[in-house]
Formats: structure tokens, sequence, C-alpha cells
């Protein structure tokens, strides 16, 4: 038995080790060329041999032609992810307690309908949500990239949701309406507090793909003053002379919110999908 325990373990390292290489080397080339003088980091070396933080320097004072907006850029990506966040959990909130805990008619026919979405890759949808957003006059508005991540993000969300929210005892609920509560205070009193794990794990999700979209932010804004920091990333390949040691530092300053965020919140991400969960 304990020979059969080793060797079950040592499968397990000999398929994890690779995996964590291979998932860790871009993060430690985006260091490397992140922390290396200009043109040092492409001479193959594992470290530099003068490290520098001046490619941050340049980053936070703008001292570069591609750099000209970056505050207003990561401005604009925090706004939008927060909205679409904040969005995006009122919406699936609202709707998973209208479906699950109400039983709306045709609330299921409903969400059904909106998963079926993602069996289009969003990269096809782009083209139509593009002209949608030109009929109502909202290119190049940044209204126009928050609506279309809302859209993508809800029915997910909605559905994990519904799953916690089925979990949920109905004796609660029917404990609540015997007490003469309404639908509303059964919603503000009972299932926001039961659900609050699982809110906080589709905010969290539902913030981070708005931070990391590239495609419908391209798309839908043009201006350099209102696109997010992803897009003007993308900026720096235009050129054949790009200066990778600047794109890299400000990819790592992009990246590291995004990982604060789900570093204070895994507990929740992880525990979210499991929430009230009850023995039969």
């Amino acid at each position: 038995m304990k020979l059969k325990t080793i060797t079950n373990e040592a499968k397990l390292l000999l398929i994890g080790i690779p995996v964590l290489i291979w998932t860790l080397l871009p993060i430690y080339h985006l260091a490397l060329f992140a922390f290396s003088p200009k043109d040092e980091g492409t001479t193959g070396k594992l470290w530099p041999d003068h490290p520098t933080l001046q490619n941050f320097e340049i980053a936070f004072n703008r001292k570069h032609f591609y750099l000209n907006h970056f505050w207003d850029q990561i401005f604009n990506s925090l706004v939008i992810a927060i909205t679409v966040g904040a969005l995006t959990l009122f919406i699936a909130t609202c709707a998973a307690f209208a479906i699950s805990r109400l039983k709306v008619r045709g609330g299921r026919t409903v969400m059904n309908m909106a998963l079926f979405t993602y069996f289009i890759p969003a990269a096809f949808l782009a083209v139509p949500m593009y002209k949608t957003m030109g009929l109502y006059g909202l290119l190049n508005n940044q209204w126009a990239l928050i609506l279309a991540m809302v859209t993508i993000a809800s029915p997910y969300c909605i559905w994990v949701l519904k799953q916690a929210s089925d979990k949920l005892p109905y004796e609660l609920d029917e404990a609540a309406r015997m007490d003469g509560a309404t639908p509303l205070q059964l919603f503000y009193l009972v299932y926001l507090p039961l659900m609050l794990p699982s809110l906080v794990a589709v905010g969290t999700y539902s913030l981070l793909l708005a931070w990391n979209e590239y495609l419908y932010a391209f798309l839908l804004l043009s201006r350099d003053e209102d696109v997010t920091l992803a897009v003007a990333l993308g900026n720096f390949l235009q050129a054949d002379d790009s200066p990778w040691e600047l794109l890299m530092a400000t990819g790592l300053i992009y990246a590291l919110p995004p990982a604060a965020i789900y570093y204070a919140f895994k507990r929740y991400m992880v525990s979210g999908l499991t929430a009230g969960a009850v023995k039969s």
C-alpha cells in the first residue's frame, strides 16, 4: 500500500513539475525583460548583470511616447473592470434569485438559451457586437465595452449563482414567509448573506474578465485617452524596434492588480462554487 502511494505521488510529480515550469516560464521572461536595461534582456543570460528599475520609472513618469496616457489608460481599465463586475453581479444575483427561489416561469429556459451563446466563439460575436454598438451610437464610448463584457460574463455568472442557490434549503424561505417576509426581504435578509461566497466568486471572475479583455476593447474603443492599458500594450508591437523592456515592465505593472485580487479572494472563489451544499 505504501509502495502504491509513493508511485502515485511520483506520477503526480512527473506531471506537475513540467506543468509548473511551463507555467512559470512566461512570468520569468516577463520579469527578466522588465528588470533589464535596454537590449540586455536578449543576451541569453538567466538574469541581467545590472538589474534596474529604470523601465518602471519610465512607465510611471510617461517618458516614452507609447506611454503618454499610461495613468489614463490604467484608470480606464480599473473603472471598466469595476463597473463590469458590479453590473454583472447585480444582474446575475437578481436573475439567479428569480429563477431558483421565486421559480419565475420560463426562467430556466432563458438561462439555458443565454448559456447557449457560449457555443459561439467570442471572436465570432465581435463583429456583430461592433455593428450593434455602432447602430446605438456607442462606438468609442467606454459604455460599449462595459455592456459587451457584461453580456459575455452574465450567462456563466447566472448559472453559477443559480446552482449555488439551488443547494440552499427551501425551508429557510418557508420560515421567512411564515414570519411575514416579502420577496424583497427574503432577497436581502436570507438570500444575500447565504450566497456571499458565491457572490464574491462571480464578482471577482467578471472583474478579472473585463480587466484582461483585449479584442472587444480594441474594436470598440479607438482614442488613446479612452482605451484600456491592455490595448495600449499592443501598440508596442507596431514598430520593428519595439522597446521590449518597457512593454514587459508595463505588463508586469498591469498584471499585479488582478494577481492581488485573486489571492485576496482566493478562499471565497474556491468555496463560492460549492457554497450552500447540504446533505440529502
